[in-house]
């Protein structure tokens, strides 16, 4: 639930000797002009109706007080939306005036002997099988003073140090504003406030967060104040009254509007803490973090468009179209960590994608391809699919109306059933009226499509805007899924080398727009640096590799060889003639790097046209005619596609789950190319597919960690994700998925389990059970179950970490307490990829990216826990993000060294590429599994209940879970998800 915006905006008060809430003299008189609302009435008089309407109190308590000093009386609307966001402000040169400042090397923390701490060990004799207590799960702490293996690299890190006074007072007040604006308006009236009652503030500059909280250095001169404030906001006149198109949208005239702010003093603290007996590191306490985050975001929040901890602005590149109705804006990543040097911000380039704020009718035009020519074809209707593009397309996206002047702005919930010319509403009489006449009748407006439906804006009442009269507002992020087309345009937007990327980091340090450009740092005794931070880190060493003849999951592959068929899809007659020369190729390819896939195995090519992906009864019959035509013997379907279909996942369910056959699509345009690297990397994915194994380590891991490892002791990798439908899907459940190895010492084949469950649930519901299974499948593999489990749970935010230790490993314990005496050591790590820590080189090469192998676990790593970065592979374009992996729970007791050189030499074990992937392999076939499962569970709910329509679905709790189709035994144990 949203947080309700605070703010402060004020007249002169004088205090009363009897109250700590000033008060307010009666208000001069202000203009509001008047706006008919929406069009339900019929006549503005019929606002007097307030009760019955069933108006918000806090906008009941805004016409008490209005009809107190004015004749006329205010305006009426339902439930007032927030006006449209601000624009955006003009470049400033300023912005990109390069720094001369040196780097100076930040305090580097001292490296002390290394020593085994045992905390971990003693923590996890307090977790047994049958339960756990919160109390018990501390997170993992770092069992030395950092690794010292590799080769010492210089690095820079995007992380600037904040010095802070921790006796500096803090005073946090809450915040009440009626009628409830926007953060934009929010923050509009507390820089009135600051301007014209400065002395009840006692002279400060106070942060705020645009919703309910306002932090100041110093203590007002009361603990509870309250204002009334008037705020003239921009509004928007875009039509002309002879009834003619949509002019572009021009802000001309300013509505007052009047706003009741009230504060209370909810606590006072400072960055003190009384350090407990043992500790060796004093953390701040948690609320100031959040309020010195909330100081630093004051200067940047002013002067960008924030979307969560990010800043958009066109005064740092401005904004690039990238098709389909939406727009690329550079910006900057913003958020304050605890170090181990200390309190630092973290700081990085951000890219994201916007709707174009423009008309609606405009923004389907270039949005959806087959409306393109609606302008010139005013009188077409849309067909029952068509309908649900353009609803898909609208669904939750705020608009305003350009008809007449107003400040609301309102969210689509969906489109009416009937069309525009057909459309009629009560009005408060009870009268229905036409949709057509009442635009004709009070705004002169004729409509000109009138075949489409209108914007449904309310999820309960019937609330219509005609589409043509409507535009999109602006600073929405794009949220829905990009097309390959704009995700490409938007990666090469922020696709910057090394070097590049840190001088635009460095410039928006020193800029109008940085963190430490206002005034807040001033007043609450803050330093922030404007150097980058200089550390020590090191390159690891990599792993010698065995590249040899991959050995089947079934010995007797090796001999026989993959029965295999060829499935054509689409394609034009020169394409197809080019079918002989690839399978050449790619056989070639194959038996040179052992993979066994010949031409001899291969059943025969089959023609499809395009359309069999659009039929799904279809497409399932033809694919049992290609395994009947092979003896049902069949274990690969090459799939040759013309383009990128839906159906492609139609094509993987119905294989995976009803035939029991592996596929391997690729594209028409590839195959044309037969370019050596496409081959090479598709005959390794077949390989991968049918059982077989390529990259293997030379020296075993056992050889790598004696201490920990051995041959007779087998150990499991798991990997664990989950996945979420897109943002504005608020049915489909989610999706996760558990894989494990099943070879040992080798640690190169894994077998994968997948389950949905609640709707956005990140906590894995069924993890006792798959992990289960898959020590069933190692021990059916093994004769034996492993002595250690090393879990790495990819997806997992800071905020989650003590809950998903307390549930998943957990459920871990319960999978191991059903085998008989069975306890295992494990070790639970989590892998973050989505994070904002850039490493720069300062050498002469600081234009290139880090070398593979590169890690760091001191200065800008956690103070006490357990973590580090690796960058395990090569950056070929913009710049390497490292991984950060954080060690939750070990009851291996790994050293830093040793932990770091594990991850790092499993980075050279991905079965699809024989260079090293950039996060460990675990993780990333839980993510590839995951995806899978999303694909059953999207293709199965548009095939099956697309046709429901979302918006008009009320529910009281989660939706029902769908259960993924049940894999077939011929492939639950392949790596079919590569």
């Amino acid at each position: 639930m949203e947080e309700k915006t605070k703010n402060h905006h004020t007249n002169k008060h004088i205090r009363n000797s009897k109250s700590r809430t000033p008060l307010l003299h009666k208000p001069p008189p202000f203009h509001h002009a008047h706006t008919n609302p929406l069009l339900f009435p019929s006549s503005p008089h019929h606002s007097l109706n307030l009760l019955s309407t069933g108006i918000h109190s806090s906008y009941y308590y805004y016409y008490c007080f209005y009809s107190q000093f004015h004749n006329t009386l205010p305006p009426l609307p339902f439930h007032p939306p927030p006006p449209p966001l601000l624009p955006l402000p003009p470049p400033d040169q300023r912005f990109f005036n390069s720094m001369s400042k040196p780097l100076s090397l930040s305090p580097v923390v001292e490296r002390k002997q290394k020593k085994q701490v045992s905390e971990h060990k003693a923590n996890s004799l307090n977790i047994k099988a049958g339960g756990s207590t919160e109390a018990a799960l501390v997170v993992a702490k770092r069992p030395d003073s950092g690794g010292q293996d590799g080769s010492v690299i210089y690095l820079l890190a995007n992380h600037f140090l904040v010095k802070v006074d921790p006796s500096q007072k803090i005073y946090h007040y809450n915040v009440d504003i009626s009628p409830h604006p926007s953060k934009e308006v929010a923050r509009m009236i507390k820089q009135k406030l600051v301007e014209t009652a400065g002395d009840s503030f006692s002279g400060s500059v106070p942060a705020f967060d645009g919703r309910q909280n306002i932090y100041s250095p110093v203590e007002f001169q009361e603990d509870r104040l309250e204002f009334f404030v008037n705020l003239p906001i921009q509004s928007c006149n875009a039509l002309k009254k002879s009834g003619g198109d949509l002019r572009e949208k021009q802000p001309q005239k300013k509505v007052d509007k009047l706003f009741r702010v009230s504060m209370r003093l909810v606590s006072k603290f400072d960055g003190k803490k009384q350090r407990k007996e043992g500790e060796t590191w004093d953390p701040l306490p948690q609320e100031y973090i959040h309020a010195l985050d909330v100081i630093l975001r004051e200067n940047p929040t002013e002067k960008c468009t924030s979307i969560g901890r990010s800043f958009y602005s066109t005064s740092m590149g401005g904004s690039k179209e990238i098709g389909g109705g939406a727009v690329g804006l550079r910006g900057f990543f913003q958020s304050l960590r605890q170090t181990q040097q200390g309190l630092a911000l973290n700081i990085d380039l951000s890219i994201a994608a916007f709707h174009e704020s423009i008309g609606v009718i405009a923004y389907l035009q270039k949005r959806l391809e087959f409306l393109k020519d609606l302008s010139r074809n005013k009188g077409r209707e849309l067909s029952l699919e068509e309908r649900r593009e353009v609803e898909k397309a609208l669904k939750n996206i705020r608009v305003f109306v350009c008809h007449r002047e107003t400040v609301q702005r309102y969210r689509v919930f969906g489109l009416t059933e009937e069309i525009t010319e057909s459309l009629l509403f009560q009005d408060r009489d009870g009268k229905q009226l036409r949709v057509m006449s009442y635009f004709k009748d009070h705004y002169g407006y004729e409509i000109q499509f009138k075949n489409l439906p209108c914007l449904q804006i309310s999820r309960t009442r019937p609330c219509y805007l005609p589409m043509e009269l409507c535009m999109i507002c602006e600073g929405q992020k794009f949220l829905g899924k990009l097309s390959d087309d704009q995700t490409a345009k938007i990666m090469k937007m922020g696709c910057q080398r090394p070097n590049e990327r840190k001088d635009t980091i460095d410039k928006v340090m020193a800029g109008p727009v940085g963190p430490s450009s206002g005034d807040q740092t001033r007043e609450f005794n803050l330093e922030v640096s404007r150097d980058m931070t200089l550390l020590k880190g090191r390159v690891l060493q990599p792993p010698k590799l065995k590249l040899e003849r991959p050995r089947s999951l079934v010995e007797s592959r090796a001999f026989k060889g993959t029965r295999w068929a060829l499935m054509s899809i689409g394609g034009s007659s020169d394409q197809k003639s080019t079918i002989p020369k690839f399978i050449n190729e790619l056989t070639q390819k194959c038996e040179h790097l052992g993979v066994f896939l010949s031409k001899n195995t291969m059943s025969t090519t089959f023609f499809e046209p395009s359309n069999i992906l659009n039929n799904i009864s279809l497409l399932e019959l033809k694919l049992k005619e290609i395994q009947r035509a092979a003896s049902n013997n069949l274990q690969l379907i090459i799939c040759v596609m013309e383009r990128k279909h839906k159906g492609y996942g139609d094509l993987k369910r119905i294989a995976e789950t009803r035939i029991g056959v592996v596929t391997q699509c690729c594209l028409y345009p590839n195959i044309t190319k037969l370019n050596s690297q496409f081959v090479s990397n598709l005959a390794l994915k077949i390989n991968a597919k049918i059982g077989g194994t390529m990259t293997e380590l030379y020296n075993s891991i056992p050889s790598h960690i004696p201490r920990l490892f051995r041959l007779d002791e087998p150990v499991i990798f798991m990997g664990a994700d989950v996945t979420h439908p897109h943002p504005f899907d608020d049915c489909s459940p989610s999706v996760a998925a558990v894989v494990g190895s099943i070879n040992w010492p080798e640690a190169n084949r894994y077998v994968s389990r997948m389950r949905s469950q609640t709707h956005r649930q990140e906590i894995i519901q069924d993890l006792d059970v798959m992990v289960k299974e898959l020590l069933e499948d190692f021990q059916k593999a093994l004769k034996k179950l492993p002595s250690r489990i090393i879990f790495f749970r990819d997806g997992v935010s800071e905020t989650q970490f003590k809950k998903v230790l307390q549930e998943e490993l957990q459920s871990i314990k319960t999978a191991c307490s059903k085998f008989q005496g069975y306890n295992p050591t494990i070790t639970f790590a989590v892998v973050q990829k989505r994070h904002h820590t850039r490493l720069f080189r300062c050498d002469s090469v600081c234009h290139e990216n880090i070398p593979p192998g590169t890690v760091v676990d001191t200065v800008i790593a956690h103070p006490k826990e357990f973590d580090f970065y690796l960058c395990s592979h090569l950056g070929v374009k913009g710049t390497s993000r490292p991984t950060h992996y954080h060690i939750l729970w070990d009851e291996n007791e790994f050293t830093s060294d040793e932990l770091q050189r594990l991850v790092y030499n499993l980075c050279y074990t991905f079965v699809r590429c024989t260079k090293p992937v950039s996060i460990v392999p675990p993780a990333y076939y839980a993510h590839l599994a995951a995806y899978r499962g999303r694909l059953y569970i999207e293709r199965s709910s548009e095939t099956n209940g697309g046709s429901i329509n979302p918006s008009y679905v009320s529910r009281v709790g989660p939706p029902k879970t769908i259960p993924l189709p049940k894999l077939s035994d011929n492939v639950k144990n392949l790596m079919f998800y590569c």
